[in-house]
């Protein structure tokens, strides 16, 4: 028997969702709160690395997410002006039966999510979140936010780095910025680009591109931050940035033509210190940690804490803080060392640090995620 019968999560997101899947289709009653009117994503693309794919595969989602996506097993550095410099073979840190990395959209991962969770029989209740929590010892009583209220054996945070369950529980903790920001298009695939590109200098920090599929892909360029309310006329500065660029660049400026298609955000990162559950509540995923995407271990981070802790719900025989200690024990130390080598990687950035030793701090933290949590 699981050690819960019912659960709210409270976020639909990647983790949320993920977590979802795996506890519905093995009979735990499942709410999933989602306080967006339907499941939609902002962003253009997103990368997904082997670790990620691998639990994907596990959520019985891998087939539709490679038809969506596009893979690819390389990674090319070039120079500013164009010229491929390096082509470096990817590490496929889900195993030998994935690829190593794969470019999707966004909003096409989270409809698959969202599928697989009806599909495992979840209850995805929109609009709606919690406000309060009572711990009673044996649940948790849940003050949701359409004025009803419910019990549950396990209530799970997964809404996210601004997270309001992370409040709720006491937990004093805000995102902190890196200092840089990145601009973010999705546009069309030229057939030349199959693989992620990194240029390394030039106007930007970071200018880069990453295929999503057969005729798309995303590109984006990661400069000092800037105030999130005045970044002015983005196609004028995104288009200004690319100039720096040849080759594959000139198309993408050319395409940069709606503000609307263009996204900016900064660079944030945050780690809750362990234990990341008060009594029988347990954040997850970006509202326990998140970092800047130089690594491209966001969302698998947040797959793979879904995958440890539903592998512990169902194994084990009763929810207390054993439980707990040991979905720490399996992620916390995992999630830091991520964390912290995505900050390291910006701090490089940021300082010109001549002498980085940014292979070597990849093919770390490559090596340690191939190894299931």
């Amino acid at each position: 028997m699981p050690a819960v019968s019912n659960v709210l999560i409270i976020g639909g997101g990647t983790a949320g969702s993920a977590l979802a899947i795996l506890l519905a289709r093995a009979g735990v009653a499942v709410d999933l709160a989602e306080i967006k009117p339907e499941l939609t994503t902002l962003g253009s693309g997103i990368t997904l690395q082997g670790n990620a794919l691998r639990v994907l595969r596990d959520l019985g989602v891998w087939d539709r997410v490679s038809a969506a996506g596009f893979a690819f097993d390389s990674l090319g550095l070039r120079a500013p002006g164009g010229r491929l410099i390096a082509e470096i073979p990817d590490a496929r840190t889900g195993g030998p039966g994935l690829p190593a990395t794969i470019g999707m959209n966004r909003p096409e991962l989270a409809a698959i999510l969202a599928g697989a969770v009806r599909r495992a029989g979840a209850r995805i209740r929109f609009g709606l979140t919690a406000d309060a929590l009572t711990d009673t010892g044996d649940g948790v009583r849940v003050r949701l936010s359409d004025g009803t209220e419910a019990g549950y054996d396990l209530v799970v945070g997964a809404d996210g780095i601004r997270s309001a369950t992370r409040g709720l529980l006491g937990i004093d903790l805000a995102p902190e910025p890196t200092g840089m920001g990145i601009w973010r298009i999705h546009t069309r695939r030229p057939k030349e680009v199959e693989r992620t590109d990194l240029i390394y200098g030039g106007p930007c920090f970071i200018a880069g591109y990453c295929p999503t599929g057969p005729d798309t892909m995303y590109a984006y360029l990661v400069e000092k931050a800037r105030p999130r309310d005045a970044a002015g006329d983005k196609v004028a500065h995104m288009r200004a940035l690319t100039e720096g660029y040849g080759g594959v660049w000139n198309g993408i400026s050319a395409a940069i033509t709606d503000p609307d298609h263009i996204n900016y955000t900064w660079f944030e990162s945050l780690l809750v210190d362990r234990p990341w559950n008060r009594g029988r509540t347990v954040l997850i995923g970006d509202a326990a940690h998140a970092c800047p995407p130089t690594l491209a271990q966001g969302a698998a981070q947040c797959l793979e804490d879904a995958a440890v802790l539903a592998e512990l719900l169902l194994t084990a025989d009763r929810l207390d803080q054993t439980l707990f200690d040991a979905f720490m024990d399996r992620r916390h130390g995992r999630v830091k060392a991520v964390v912290e080598a995505s900050l390291q990687l910006a701090r490089w950035q940021l300082d010109q640090t001549p002498d980085a030793d940014v292979p070597g701090l990849m093919g770390r933290i490559a090596a340690m995620v191939t190894e299931r949590p």
